[in-house]
């Protein structure tokens, strides 16, 4: 089983992610675990209707990206465990995204490195996003996230 990285939706369950936490030689030390579970949200910021979500990646390079930060993260003080598993595929609202998880010797080991790891995944991950969206009328429209940030940032919707 592949423990950090990219995975297709189904392929791996948050009950498998804890198991191989618990698995690991060295969780004797751990005495807390952090997790985060990113989901489908049913409407963007702006208030829009969200059908669903397709997510796509550049896998070789994600998965390096995602093992790196585990990598980096492992280093701290306190901490036994890092994973990402970040999914790709066709989402609906509500399904599960992202796990992160974060396994510590205490509680105040974990915290602050489960948000830097989420923190990092979203900005340096060539994982990419298309949101699906319906209008009041039932008009449908899918753009890629970054591409329309980069719209609403040039001032145009």
């Amino acid at each position: 089983m592949k423990y950090i990285g990219i995975h297709k939706k189904g392929e791996f369950s948050f009950s498998e992610l804890l198991k191989s936490v618990k698995a690991r030689e060295d969780f004797r030390r751990a005495g807390a675990i952090a997790t985060f579970v990113g989901v489908v949200r049913g409407e963007t910021l702006d208030g829009e209707k969200v059908e669903g979500l397709e997510l796509q990646a550049y896998e070789e390079e994600a998965n390096k990206v995602l093992g790196s930060i585990c990598a980096d993260l492992k280093k701290r003080e306190g901490v036994v465990d890092v994973q990402i598993h970040h999914f790709v595929g066709e989402f609906g609202v509500g399904e599960d995204l992202v796990y992160v998880v974060v396994a510590g010797a205490h509680r105040e080991h974990v915290f602050g490195v489960l948000r830097e790891a989420v923190e990092r995944y979203k900005s340096e991950a060539p994982v990419f996003k298309k949101e699906h969206l319906v209008d009041e009328t039932g008009a449908r429209e899918s753009y890629w996230v970054s591409e329309r940030e980069a719209q609403q940032k040039r001032g145009k919707k």
